[in-house]
């Protein structure tokens, strides 16, 4: 590809920024927040990781490789009152949630994690660290639980902008508990939870318990990909308390800073609200799956670019479905058509792919404008085509669609590429 300088915006400073790629062919690091497996995959969660996964297909288009982590959150409220509402194990209602969702990843092809940790594979490591974290004089314990003193950290806040007078009410819409007596600040949140009747739990210095959800993800992330790790993705709900808390468990251990670029997906809606299982609006991928084809829900969801929010239209998945038809009658047009015409990409009337192919890549150095970039794939489409029907050479011009179509996840071969490389992780969500 041509050497545009990637610019991607970093919620951290709220800005656009150069994108340092590694000199030295070191993979990026890479973690995106994964799932709470209690239901099944909505639109939502669609467009969160196939977000991730054309930004790293688009890192591998710049010769970039990633080593990516997506964690499984395991252990966690609503996993354990969806159990005990269905008279199901946890693990097993876990599991079989988790392998919903691999399947629903490797239908849209989409990469699969280089690491994809359970977070109750990970309790010694986060005993660990909560330990280290009441030793640096930023965490108490109290009754068996243990919470972090936001007070006693000053960069609190720095990554949502939030001020405390509006923290507080966010948090209690995302699981704060403001009236635990046994905290001193009601934004408190805690890092280990005593045990309640009947729930799974471990043994731990504080006695028996479960780790609270922010120590889980940085845990693992740390664990993973090291004190400083280059980029974290994940929905912008998670911004604040989620990745705020992230911040301050990591920081004050290390010294040094935990992320290089956050980035937030925006929420899709349905009806003018966010799309949740709270609000009964989901939209089912595997409902649309029976409906339309995966590439036309890929190219769906790569219309949208990532840091808006938008909401789920019909009409628009159905013009997807058209446009996926007339790419893949682009991609499978011969360099030559059936009648024999032939020539050299710009030369000869042969049709020159080169513009689209830098357009392409102009907007996707422009923080991952995928809507623009989307133009060129409809514009190259739509130049192969006519060439084809009016008998000209179209040269390398199908090939040079599909690498731009890889980029956005679309698979034109009988299986999914990235479906294989899902097995292992499967396998280890089995029963």
């Amino acid at each position: 590809m041509s050497d545009y300088s990637v610019k991607l915006y970093n919620s951290y400073n709220q800005q656009l920024e150069p994108f340092q790629r590694k000199a030295d062919g070191a993979p990026v690091s890479l973690y995106v927040c994964g799932i709470t497996p209690y239901d099944t995959t909505h639109l939502g969660h669609a467009f969160t990781y196939t977000t991730a996964d054309i930004f790293i297909r688009y890192l591998a288009y710049c010769g970039q490789p990633v080593h990516y982590v997506q964690n499984v959150t395991d252990i966690d409220d609503d996993i354990l009152q969806k159990a005990a509402a269905e008279g199901e194990d946890w693990r097993q209602l876990g599991n079989r949630w988790t392998r919903h969702f691999i399947e629903d990843m490797q239908a849209l092809n989409v990469r699969a994690p280089d690491e994809f940790p359970r977070a109750t594979e990970t309790i010694p490591q986060i005993i660990t660290r909560v330990e280290a974290l009441v030793d640096q004089g930023v965490a108490y314990p109290a009754a068996g639980s243990v919470y972090f003193d936001v007070d006693s950290w000053s960069d609190f806040g720095h990554l949502s902008k939030l001020p405390r007078s509006e923290m507080l009410p966010v948090a209690n819409e995302r699981g704060n508990h403001p009236d635990d007596p046994h905290k001193r600040h009601p934004l408190d949140f805690v890092l280990w939870q005593a045990q309640a009747p009947g729930e799974p739990s471990w043994a731990s210095p504080w006695g028996q318990g479960r780790p609270g959800w922010h120590i889980e993800c940085s845990t693992m992330a740390t664990q993973l990909l090291g004190e400083t790790i280059d980029v974290h993705m994940g929905g912008s709900d998670l911004l604040f308390p989620h990745h705020e808390c992230e911040i301050a468990q990591v920081t004050p251990l290390t010294g040094k800073r935990f992320v290089r670029y956050w980035m937030h997906i925006a929420m899709v809606r349905k009806d003018g609200e966010k799309m949740s299982k709270s609000l009964g609006n989901l939209v089912m991928v595997r409902d649309l799956l029976e409906r339309f084809s995966p590439n036309a829900i890929r190219l769906y969801l790569g219309q949208h670019y990532y840091r808006e929010p938008w909401s789920y239209e019909e009409e628009e998945l159905l013009a997807a479905e058209e446009l996926t038809n007339k790419i893949t009658e682009a991609v499978h047009t011969k360099p030559a058509n059936v009648d024999g015409a032939s020539g050299v990409d710009g030369a000869s009337g042969a049709l020159d792919p080169m513009a689209a192919q830098r357009t392409f890549e102009e907007a996707m150095a422009e923080d991952l404008n995928t809507p623009q970039a989307m133009l060129s794939i409809e514009g190259l489409t739509a130049q192969i085509l006519r060439a084809k029907r009016q008998n000209i050479a179209v040269g390398k011009a199908p090939e040079t669609l599909r690498k731009l179509c890889e980029v956005f996840g679309l698979c034109f071969a009988a299986e999914p590429p990235s479906a294989a490389a899902w097995s292992p992780h499967l396998q280890r969500f089995g029963n």
